[in-house]
């Protein structure tokens, strides 16, 4: 093991899962698939002992997650696809929700992060919800940070532009 490397801390991972879910939740746009890849991400980190460079376990769990979301996505479109429920299901309410109008919002907000082309979805979840420094998004992306600036810049565009057109229907 070199000097800058060291192993992750697996007692550590839990520091990390609300922030994970988050950018789970971007990638799939669903809250239960991104549980699911939060769940194969942390299983995937612990099946044998890994070595991290520096103090950049978010980065690198970040790095895992997408491989692993791809992985997911690669294998699924392998296979039969299956038909969705009828849209006239009786739906229950949710009595311990606290706003259900703000989960509206962020249900509409992680669908419109999920819909952005990889490049731009990758660098708006590293930053803005993971909350990654430009310097960490770039080193856990593998891009330059000029290059995380534009695309930020343009995802977050993207993103305003669908929840405004989201309001005005």
């Amino acid at each position: 093991m070199s000097g800058s490397e060291r192993q992750l801390d697996p007692d550590s991972l839990g520091d990390h899962i609300d922030r994970l879910y988050r950018a789970a939740w971007g990638l799939c746009g669903s809250r239960e698939e991104a549980e699911d890849l939060v769940q194969e991400t942390f299983a995937r980190v612990l099946r044998k002992p890994r070595l991290i460079r520096a103090e950049d376990d978010l980065g690198y769990l970040l790095r895992v997650l997408r491989n692993t979301f791809f992985s997911q996505h690669r294998t699924a479109a392998r296979r039969p696809q299956t038909t969705a429920l009828p849209d006239d299901l009786d739906f229950v309410e949710d009595r311990s929700a606290i706003n259900p109008e703000a989960s509206i919002d962020t249900e509409a907000l992680y669908t419109a992060i999920s819909q952005l082309p990889d490049d731009f979805r990758d660098v708006l979840l590293a930053i803005d919800v993971l909350g990654l420094s430009y310097r960490e998004a770039a080193r856990a992306l593998r891009v330059r940070e000029a290059t995380i600036t534009t695309r930020l810049h343009r995802a977050r565009q993207r993103v305003a532009r669908d929840l405004q057109g989201d309001d005005l229907e």
